[in-house]
């Protein structure tokens, strides 16, 4: 249990059960569920991770309702407007989301509701107060997480009176709007260098960075479409399989998530495989190889990635493929370029093969896909372009990523300020 120490004079501290009444979500019947009608909305844990984004605290939007003589016959109420939902156990609890709904409610048996008793406590400052509390830190569970009704009951709370309550919830509204606001205008520089990333890697491949006077859908005159299988040695290797019982130590292996946008993440996390030395050998990593990314959704299908250095020796995985491009005709830097770009992804995943929840793409749909090829010495002019004005976006993102990071530093200290009671 938390100490409250640091708070005016005149605040009392409280036990969270004294202040709120602490609400048990309800097991419905699957068969009642799913249903698009109804007095009531039907929220499960799921909901509040979908609905809860930043900025936006109110659970509002749902697909499932339930109606007043099921409820009857079930002998469950709704929880009352203003009452703060969050998870309870596993995963959710882990995510820390909280919401307060904004209409009536039912609520599955994984979700905990909490409602501040009238003339007590101010709903919003409650709901405040809740958003700074890590409430897996209260579960005594040894193995899935999971917080009780007794364990909630005995959070300390500082408790100022009520009016002085609601003249801090105002305080904090207008900060964090004003917080929220400059996130989502950082959100959107975001969003434009993204826009701005692939215009420049579509004029790239056009000739337009490189040949000023081109008219719209016509490549320089010294260019050429080819195929991807003239510029690489043999066929795409496919990659390593091991069961997870051999993960843990050994051999690097670079997996799907060790790269995006053309290149292997450069603080990639690499897995370690207990693999024989002969293996090692057929599935090495060298530098100026292209990974694809072969099995996948749809919308991570076809990234690539340039291997640019590698610290030791290092495979690859089954879901990734290999490919080694001839020098004297193409750069590996130039392709791996092409093939992030939008026109790239494309044409690597234009002859996917679609199963359930995922996509797939084999050598041949590789080797067909078509590479607008300008000589070598242009190639480097382009690269070195590229690699220019993306690595002043890679900046700006970066400092943007730094303003994020401080804008939630700051919410905190709001937060911190206010219950506390050094923000009026």
């Amino acid at each position: 249990m938390s100490e409250i120490t640091d708070i005016p004079a005149h605040w009392e501290i409280k036990k969270l059960g004294e202040v709120c009444a602490i609400l048990s979500g309800y097991g419905f019947p699957k068969n009642i569920q799913g249903s698009s009608s109804g007095e009531f909305p039907f929220y499960k844990v799921g909901d509040i991770s979908k609905n809860v984004k930043a900025g936006y605290r109110t659970l509002k939007l749902c697909d499932n309702y339930i109606d007043a003589k099921t409820l009857l016959n079930l002998k469950a109420k709704p929880f009352p407007i203003n009452t703060i939902v969050f998870a309870k156990i596993g995963e959710g609890l882990k995510l820390n989301r909280r919401a307060i709904l904004g209409i009536p409610g039912i609520v599955d048996n994984n979700v905990v509701g909490v409602k501040a008793i009238e003339n007590v406590c101010d709903d919003m400052f409650l709901f405040n107060f809740l958003t700074t509390v890590k409430l897996e830190d209260y579960s005594k569970a040894t193995t899935v997480p999971s917080v009780r009704k007794s364990e909630i009951e005995q959070i300390l709370f500082p408790l100022p009176p009520l009016p002085e309550q609601q003249v801090i919830v105002a305080k904090i509204e207008e900060l964090l709007s004003e917080l929220d606001n400059g996130k989502q205008q950082l959100q959107t520089a975001l969003q434009q260098l993204k826009v701005y990333r692939q215009s420049l890697l579509k004029w790239a491949f056009e000739g337009k960075l490189t040949n000023t006077n081109l008219k719209e859908g016509e490549l320089p005159g010294d260019w050429k479409w080819v195929r991807f299988g003239e510029i690489f040695y043999g066929t795409p290797q496919n990659g390593l399989y091991k069961p997870s019982k051999d993960y843990g130590s050994g051999t690097p292996i670079l997996r799907i998530d060790g790269f995006y946008s053309g290149i292997i993440t450069h603080d990639y996390d690499y897995k370690r495989v207990r693999i024989s030395k002969e293996e090692i050998q057929k599935y090495q990593l060298s530098i100026n190889d292209i990974v694809v990314n072969r099995v996948n959704s749809m919308s991570h299908l076809g990234k690539c990635g340039l291997v640019k250095y590698l610290k030791e020796q290092t495979v690859f995985e089954s879901n990734v493929m290999k490919v080694q491009i001839k020098n004297d005709l193409a750069l590996p830097s130039f392709i791996a370029s092409y093939l992030a770009s939008l026109r790239g992804i494309k044409e690597l995943t234009k002859n996917a093969k679609h199963a359930v929840n995922q996509a797939s793409i084999n050598q041949t749909d590789v080797a067909n896909s078509l590479i607008p090829l300008p000589p070598l010495e242009e190639q480097q002019l382009i690269v070195d372009e590229l690699e220019s004005k993306l690595t002043l976006c890679d900046n700006v993102e970066e400092t943007i990523k730094q303003s994020l990071q401080q804008a939630e530093i700051l919410r905190q200290s709001i937060l911190k300020k206010a219950f506390e009671g050094k923000l009026v």
